[in-house]
């Protein structure tokens, strides 16, 4: 299956793969070692799995945009993934152009989801507790606030940093405050926090 990927990467003029690894902690070194735009991450690797893996690589601060590419739609390996820090859950079933058309997406900071998960996620989200959302918003900073927002549109760290005009460094750090401050784990659960709260007005 990986050569196979691979093979297929390799006919993208606009996409070049600069790593391989066949489990978690190799994963681990090699995105500290290349620093890649994004991640394609299996589910079901050899030693630590693809959850693991991508919990980890978020503690390490690796800011890589996290794909899971799996066979398993089950809606709490999803959720996990997504809680995880992973920026999108695709499946191995995908036609080949779907799946280079969503990592294209990936790349400009938008979520990439299988268009069958679409439900298993928009049911996850009606079902949850709901968050105590303007007393949690109150207690950011007017900064975490702006990060925030440009979070939820599905901007990078480095398209923040930009457009804030502060370093990719800082960034992180208003990030990770921010999460904690809201009880979040992943930016995904960030914007769909964003959006719950703007729909309630």
């Amino acid at each position: 299956m990986r050569r196979g990927l691979r093979d297929l990467l390799e006919l993208e003029d606009d996409l070049e793969m600069v790593g391989e690894a066949g489990n978690g902690e190799d994963a681990i070194r090699l995105a500290q070692a290349v620093e890649p735009d994004l991640i394609l991450m299996d589910l079901n690797m050899p030693g630590i799995d693809g959850l693991e893996t991508t919990r980890r690589m978020r503690d390490a601060d690796i800011d890589a945009r996290i794909i899971m590419f799996t066979v398993s739609d089950e809606q709490s390996h999803v959720l996990e993934a997504l809680r995880n820090g992973a920026d999108g859950y695709l499946l191995k079933d995908m036609d080949a152009e779907q799946l280079i058309e969503q990592i294209r997406i990936a790349a400009t900071g938008r979520m990439a989801l299988s268009p069958e998960l679409t439900q298993v996620l928009a049911e996850a989200i009606r079902v949850r507790p709901k968050p105590t959302g303007q007393v949690q918003f109150s207690s950011l900073t007017k900064r975490e606030k702006e990060v925030l927002r440009l979070i939820a549109k599905g901007q990078s760290n480095k398209m923040i940093a930009r457009k804030l005009g502060i370093t990719e460094g800082t960034v992180k750090v208003h990030v990770k405050n921010l999460l904690h401050k809201l009880g979040l784990r992943s930016r995904v659960e960030a914007a769909v926090w964003v959006l719950e709260n703007e729909a309630k007005g």
